[in-house]
């Protein structure tokens, strides 16, 4: 088996973006994704509606992604997938296809953790982009999930905080909802902050033991603070809507930062990744650059199309354990809860 020219197939289906990417070693030759408006009008995904989608999108999203790194499929050496954590309707359509193609064409299957994936993203070969040193830390901040993970090497990975009950993600975008903003609303809350007041009101910050975190208090403040000022105004959204954008966001920053200060306190470590999707907003990209100054951090970000679920970042873990002949069995089965520190 050739480790010097390697060809792998990323498959990503964990929530409601279909994505196929193509990598060749550590390169990406092509990343695929196919988004889902239809959840739009539901406020959130609906995972019935998200596998249905999945279905439909998978053959031709996986047809362009090989069209685009200009492969034949006899070409590649393995199949890499996202085996969870996940809905699990969304994430059986890619399990079941990255199985039956891996049969096919009589190549091993890789099993890869989602939550691992969004840190080894920060792995992908890419011009001008550095690489962090092991150990660091990372912060993992999406829609479902919020981490603080000390990553010893590229598979001995440890969780040292989460979140309690709610993602970081979601108090992004409940607290849009709460404004009456579309789905998904945290791009939009980053969008209205910009030209707001950060320091115009103030929500209350949860007191969470150690390094765990709790969004929930802070979602049901925003909402009683909302419905007490429109009573008193009607207008107060529309007359006030990048202040209270900037506002909240402002907190849910101070939040995130306050626990990775804690965190790289207490392991002596300053070097410092963050990924996931609420890692594309651009404060949280302002505020690490600025702590980086502040208290000598190393940060790291990787490039947008690597924030958002995406099959690149599952091709470069696939890579990886591509050279250490980690392989799955075919009857490998998805899981909807995968720990990151299990995988």
């Amino acid at each position: 088996m050739n480790k010097d020219d390697v060809y792998i197939l990323a498959i990503e289906s964990s929530c409601d973006d279909t994505s196929a990417a193509v990598l060749h070693n550590d390169k990406v030759l092509s990343n695929v994704v196919a988004g889902q408006e239809i959840h739009e009008e539901y406020g959130g995904v609906v995972p019935e509606l998200a596998s249905r989608a999945h279905q439909q999108n998978i053959v031709p999203v996986v047809h362009q992604a090989l069209s685009k790194a200009n492969i034949d499929k006899k070409q590649l050496s393995a199949i890499a997938f996202t085996r969870g954590p996940g809905l699990m309707g969304s994430l059986l359509v890619g399990t079941s296809f990255a199985k039956s193609l891996s049969l096919g064409l009589n190549i091993p299957l890789i099993e890869v953790n989602h939550m691992q994936a969004h840190i080894l993203a920060h792995f992908i070969k890419e011009p001008e982009t550095s690489m962090p040193e092991f150990p660091f830390l990372a912060m993992t901040i999406s829609g479902g999930h919020t981490q603080i993970v000390k990553v010893n090497s590229h598979f001995d990975m440890e969780v040292i905080g989460e979140t309690l009950d709610d993602a970081v993600g979601e108090a992004f975008d409940k607290s849009a909802k709460i404004l009456g903003l579309p789905y998904p609303g945290g791009p939009l809350i980053d969008q209205y902050a910009k030209e707001g007041n950060p320091k115009a009101f103030s929500f209350p910050k949860p007191k969470v033991k150690d390094l765990n975190f709790s969004f929930s208090g802070f979602k049901t403040a925003v909402l009683y603070f909302i419905q007490k000022q429109t009573k008193e105004n009607p207008k107060f959204i529309e007359e006030n809507l990048n202040d209270i954008c900037a506002s909240i966001q402002h907190v849910i920053i101070d939040i995130l930062i306050d626990k990775l200060k804690k965190a790289s306190k207490q392991t002596g470590i300053k070097q410092i990744a963050i990924g996931g999707g609420v890692s594309a907003n651009s404060g949280i990209r302002k505020t690490m650059k600025d702590c980086e100054k502040r208290f000598g951090w190393k940060s790291y970000i990787p490039k947008f199309e690597y924030t958002t679920d995406n099959a690149a970042m599952i091709g470069i873990v696939g890579y990886y354990k591509f050279l250490n002949d980690d392989f799955a069995d075919i009857k490998t089965t998805a899981k909807a809860r995968f720990a990151i520190d299990h995988a």
